[in-house]
C-alpha cells in the first residue's frame, strides 16, 4: 500500500468525522505553548551558564534564581496547556468516533441481507468495534504524542537554528537517512497492519460462531475440531501481529542509530566551534538538550507509526464497507408513501439469482388481491423464502418487479414499507429484554395495558400470566430463555400490535410441540383477520386454512387455487406434498 494510499484514507476518514476539526486550531496552540514550555528549559541552561555563571564579572546568584523561577513558571504553563490540549483531544475523538461508528453501523444495516450473508458476521462486528476502538486508541495516545512531537520537532529546530545553524546542519544530516528508512517501511506497514484488522475480523467470527454454536458443537462432538479451528485463527493472528512488529521494531532502530549519529557529531563539530570562539559553554549545553528534543520527536515518530498504520488499516476497513453502496436503497425523500388501505401484491415477471447461483425464481407473475390469505409452498430450496423476502424488500429481483396495490417496491420510502408490511420469519427472533421490551420494538408507546390486552385479545392471556414475571420475564439473548413456540406467540403478538396491512409469515409453527401449536394456530386466525397475508407454509395445515394456495416448484408457481381443488387434483405436485405431509403426523 502506497503512503498515497495511506494520505488518501486519513483525507477520507477525517471528512467522514468533521468533528475531529472542531476546535482544530486552539488544540494546536495549546500544543504549540507546551512545546515553547519545554525549550525554556535549554534556554533557561544557556542564559544560566553563559550570564549566571560564566558571567564576565563572576557568578551572579540572582540571574541564576530569576532564570529559575522564570523557568519554573514556563513549565507550569507547559503543564497546563498539555492537560488543556490532552482533555480537549479526548473529548473531540470520543465524539467523533462514536459518530463514526453510528455510521459504520447504519450503512451495515442499510446493505441487503445478500451482503450481509456473504460478509462474516464477525467481520462486520469488528469493524464497528475493533478497528474504530483501534482508531481511537491512535487518537487518544499516539495521536496526543505525535502532535506534540509535531510542535517540538518545529520550535526545537527553530531555536537550534538560532544557536547554531552549523550544527543544526549537522543534526538534520544525521537524520537523513533515518527518514529515508521510516519512508520506505511505511509502505511495508501499512501492508502489514491491514492483515493484521483482516486476521482480527476472522478470529472475532469464529469466536462468535462457537459461542452461539455451542449446543451443535457439544451435540456433534466436534468440540476438538472446533478449537482446532479456533486455534488456527488465533494463531493466523498472533503471526501478523509479530509480523508487523518485527516492521515496527526495524523501522524504529533507524531512529536510534539517527539519534547516535546526531549526538555524536554535536559534540565533535560543537567542541571543534567553541575551540575557534564561535560557541559558547552554555550555547553547546543548551544544544545538547534541544538535540535531545529533537530526537524525542523521532523516537516518538517512528514508534508511533506501528499504531498509525494500525489506526489507518482500520480505517480503511471502515471504508471499505462504506464504500459499497446499497443495492436495496432507500428511495427516501424521493421516494412515495404507500396508498392507505389494504394492500394488494403483484410479482410482475420476476426473476431472481443468488450471486453466481442459478436462478431461484423466475418468470414469477402473480396477482395477490387485498385481504387474501395466501400460502406458499414447495419443496425445500424451491424459491418460498426467496418469495417472502422479495416481498418484504429485504432483497430486490434480478428481473421483473414486485407493486403493493400498484407502487413498485422500489419507489416506496422504507418508513411507509416498514410500518404497513411486517414479517415474521421462522425463527421468532428475539432480542435480550423483556416480552414487554420486545413487543415495543413494533410500537414504543404501548403501554402495560395495551400489551396486556394484545395478549388477551389473541387468546394468550393465560400463557402470558404463567411466566414467572408476566411482561417483565427476561427472554435472554436470542430469546433463549423461552422455548421457540413462546419465541413465536412473542413475535405473533409484535406483529399484532403493529396491525399492518400486509403480513408474511415465514411458518410460524414449523417447529413447535402439538400443543403449542394450537395456541398458534388459533393467534394466527385472529392476527391475519382482516389483512392481506402471505405465509410460507412448511406445514400443510397452513395452506388448508388460506383462501389460495401457490406452489412452488424448482423456481417456478406451477399450480395455485384453494386447497381443496388442487388436493384432487391426481398426480399434480402439490397433491404429493400434501399426502406426503399426512403420511409424516400420522
Amino acid at each position: 500500500m502506497s503512503s498515497d494510499g495511506t494520505f488518501a484514507t486519513i483525507k477520507r476518514g477525517l471528512a467522514l468525522s468533521p468533528e475531529l476539526r472542531t476546535g482544530l486550531g486552539g488544540t494546536v496552540a495549546l500544543a504549540l505553548l507546551q512545546m515553547a514550555g519545554r525549550v525554556a528549559v535549554p534556554i533557561a541552561v544557556q542564559q544560566g551558564i553563559d550570564h549566571g555563571i560564566r558571567g564576565d564579572g563572576g557568578p551572579d546568584p540572582q540571574i541564576v534564581l530569576v532564570v529559575v523561577a522564570l523557568t519554573l513558571a514556563a513549565l507550569a504553563v507547559s503543564t497546563l496547556c498539555g492537560y488543556l490540549m490532552t482533555r480537549r483531544l479526548f473529548a473531540v475523538s470520543e465524539t467523533a468516533l462514536g459518530a463514526l461508528r453510528s455510521r459504520t453501523f447504519r450503512h451495515i444495516h442499510d446493505l441487503s441481507m445478500l451482503h450481509q450473508q456473504s460478509e462474516r458476521r464477525g467481520s462486520s462486528v469488528s469493524r464497528v468495534t475493533s478497528d474504530v476502538d483501534q482508531i481511537s486508541t491512535f487518537l487518544q495516545t499516539g495521536g496526543v504524542q505525535l502532535l506534540l512531537a509535531s510542535g517540538q520537532l518545529i520550535v526545537s529546530t527553530i531555536v537550534m537554528a538560532v544557536y547554531s545553524w552549523q550544527l543544526t546542519i549537522v543534526v538534520l544530516l544525521a537524520f537523513g537517512p533515518a527518514v529515508g528508512v521510516i519512508r520506505l517501511f511505511q509502505k511495508r506497514l501499512a501492508a502489514v497492519y491491514r492483515s493484521v484488522r483482516e486476521r482480527t475480523g476472522t478470529m472475532m467470527g469464529a469466536v462468535a460462531e462457537s459461542v452461539v454454536g455451542a449446543s451443535v458443537i457439544r451435540s456433534y462432538g466436534v468440540a476438538a475440531r472446533t478449537e482446532q479451528r479456533l486455534d488456527t485463527a488465533i494463531e493466523d493472528l498472533r503471526v501478523a501481529q509479530q509480523r508487523a512488529l518485527r516492521t515496527s521494531v526495524t523501522s524504529f532502530s533507524s531512529g536510534e542509530i539517527g539519534a547516535g549519529l546526531a549526538l555524536s557529531g554535536v559534540v565533535v563539530v560543537g567542541v571543534l566551534l567553541g575551540v575557534d570562539g564561535e560557541l559558547t559553554v552554555g550555547r553547546l549545553t543548551a544544544f545538547l538538550f534541544l538535540v535531545t528534543l529533537f530526537i524525542q520527536p523521532v523516537q516518538i515518530a517512528t514508534d508511533m507509526l506501528n499504531e498509525a498504520q494500525n489506526a489507518v488499516a482500520g480505517w480503511r476497513r471502515i471504508l471499505d464497507v462504506l464504500d459499497v453502496e446499497p443495492d436495496v436503497a432507500d428511495p427516501d425523500d424521493k421516494g412515495v408513501d404507500l396508498p392507505e388501505g389494504p394492500l394488494s401484491v403483484r410479482f410482475r415477471d420476476v426473476s431472481f439469482r443468488y450471486p453466481g447461483g442459478p436462478l431461484v425464481l423466475q418468470d414469477v407473475d402473480q396477482e395477490i388481491p387485498a385481504r387474501t390469505k395466501v400460502a406458499v409452498v414447495g419443496e425445500t430450496g424451491s424459491g418460498k423464502t426467496t418469495f417472502a423476502k422479495l416481498l418484504t424488500r429485504l432483497m430486490d429481483p434480478a428481473g421483473g418487479e414486485v407493486l403493493l396495490s400498484g407502487v413498485p417496491l422500489r419507489d416506496v420510502r422504507f418508513s411507509s414499507l416498514r410500518s404497513r408490511v411486517v414479517m415474521v420469519p421462522q425463527d421468532g427472533f428475539l432480542f435480550d429484554a423483556t416480552v414487554a421490551e420486545n413487543i415495543r420494538f413494533a410500537d414504543p408507546d404501548l403501554t402495560d395495558a395495551d400489551l396486556q390486552r394484545a395478549f388477551t385479545e389473541l387468546g394468550l392471556g393465560d400463557w402470558l400470566a404463567g411466566l414467572t414475571e408476566g411482561l417483565d420475564t427476561p427472554v435472554g439473548e436470542r430469546g433463549e430463555a423461552l422455548s421457540v413456540g413462546e419465541r413465536q406467540l412473542v413475535a405473533l403478538v409484535r406483529a399484532y400490535v403493529a396491525d399492518p396491512d400486509l403480513l408474511v409469515l415465514d411458518e410460524a409453527t414449523s417447529a413447535v410441540d402439538p400443543a403449542t401449536e394450537v395456541r398458534l394456530q388459533h393467534a394466527l386466525d385472529l392476527v391475519t383477520r382482516g389483512r392481506t397475508t402471505v405465509a410460507i407454509a412448511h406445514r400443510l395445515s397452513t395452506a388448508e386454512a388460506a383462501d389460495e394456495v401457490v406452489v412452488v416448484d424448482a423456481g417456478r408457481v406451477v399450480q395455485r387455487g384453494p386447497h381443496a381443488r388442487l388436493v384432487a387434483e391426481e398426480g399434480s405436485i402439490y397433491a404429493k406434498l400434501y399426502a406426503s405431509w399426512l403420511e409424516q403426523t400420522r
